[in-house]
């Protein structure tokens, strides 16, 4: 039975997770996919145009360092899956202008990205949205991933990290350090132009002032940054940070330098307990005044009635030749019983979720134009977009630029 609708709730912050034809390995065979157009921008733009008319605060763009594999660590010789990604961060800013208030988010592996480069990236990206942008980061210990680069190399391990898997504790620990220090080098670029630092007076000649470009002289063990950056600082101040996060070394990092962290509980107690490690490192990282979303994420599967969806999950499962696993919490049933699922795994402390469409063509319109519904009749979403810029939609003030003087 759904729950009823509570005054006192608080309204739910909504993304979507986008991976080529969605993420069950099958479901570019199913009735609709569009596999021919998967990389195509008309594509991308469909999906994404679904999202903001459902008023979501943001979509992701998952991205990698390989082509896609069934294997958690090395590459496979599947052909009946799909293959070939585009970048992440071009695809967002393909899609940028064609939208108006739902939140770009792409993927970028720190393992093998320069700083400066996704620095400049983003903010590019926030221009063209106007304040819509954000960066997902994640890290990668492949031993394939590292080959394409040749600058480092790693030990074979069993699971792949970033996926739900294991990797040695210190390998786990230096990756994740290192992508703090990406962030922390990629915030300072960006706040190494002041507000003001343009004055674009032709009478003058003066288009900017030099005092207000700052060197960030950032030295880390594996990062040396002097700066500025070459793009004036972003609409946003600061495009907003995520992580994907499975355990204590990863909600580390979500504590110490994201702004939402993708958490994968699979009941309650394990988003209550996700919650609170998340906050407690927000804490030790002197960062407990700075507001830090937790989503859940879960995979779902959505039709009208709850048996409708258990046979398409069957059936792409016969399809894959394998029954489909995932990191995150598979949900397979209808909107009204998602929602009821949502709501209560809220209460544990959750602010958010960022759902995974099993099939992005049938899943994607089953949140926007089934759950959507389902949680406003509940008091628990928006009915409009009450900011322009992404900070706004989640609640997050505009910070301060680091290096400004201040009275």
């Amino acid at each position: 039975m759904s729950a009823s609708p509570s005054a006192s709730a608080s309204p739910l912050h909504l993304a979507v997770a986008l991976d080529g034809a969605g993420w069950h390995p099958a479901a570019w065979r199913e009735p609709g996919a569009r596999p021919n157009a998967l990389f195509t921008a008309a594509y991308w733009a469909d999906l994404v145009a679904e999202a903001e008319r459902g008023l979501l605060d943001f979509v992701t763009f998952e991205d990698g360092l390989s082509l896609q594999s069934s294997h958690p660590t090395a590459s496979d010789e599947r052909t009946d899956q799909v293959r070939g990604r585009l970048d992440a961060v071009l695809v967002a800013a393909r899609i940028a202008p064609l939208t108006h208030h739902i939140g770009l988010v792409p993927t970028v592996v720190a393992t093998h990205t320069e700083p400066f480069h996704i620095s400049k990236a983003v903010a590019t990206l926030d221009y063209v949205s106007s304040g819509r942008a954000g960066l997902r980061i994640r890290v990668s210990a492949r031993p394939h991933e590292a080959a394409h680069f040749g600058r480092r190399t790693f030990p074979g391990i069993s699971e792949g990290v970033g996926e739900g898997g294991a990797i040695p504790p210190e390998l786990a620990a230096e990756l994740l350090d290192e992508a703090a220090d990406h962030v922390e080098v990629v915030r300072r670029l960006w706040d190494s132009w002041e507000d003001d630092a343009e004055i674009r007076d032709a009478a003058t000649g003066r288009f900017v002032d030099r005092d207000k470009l700052h060197y960030i002289d950032f030295e880390g063990a594996r990062f040396s940054v002097k700066g500025p950056s070459i793009t004036p600082r972003p609409p946003q101040g600061q495009p907003v940070v995520a992580a994907l996060a499975h355990g204590p070394t990863a909600y580390r990092l979500v504590g110490r330098c994201a702004d939402v962290g993708f958490v994968t509980p699979h009941d309650t107690a394990g988003a209550e307990a996700a919650v609170e490690a998340v906050h407690a490192e927000r804490t030790a990282a002197g960062r407990a005044d700075d507001p830090v979303h937790v989503f859940g994420d879960l995979v779902v599967f959505l039709d009208d009635d709850g048996a409708t969806a258990a046979a398409r999950r069957e059936r792409l499962d016969d399809l894959a030749g394998t029954a489909y696993t995932s990191d995150a919490r598979i949900f397979t049933g209808t909107a009204v019983q998602l929602a009821d699922l949502l709501e209560e795994l809220s209460a544990a402390g959750l602010s958010g979720f960022r759902l995974r469409p099993a099939v992005a063509g049938h899943d994607l319109e089953g949140i926007t134009r089934g759950l959507v519904p389902e949680l406003q009749r509940r008091g628990l979403f928006r009915s409009a977009y009450e900011a322009d810029t992404l900070r706004g939609l989640l609640g997050l003030a505009r910070p301060a630029n680091r290096y400004a003087a201040t009275a």
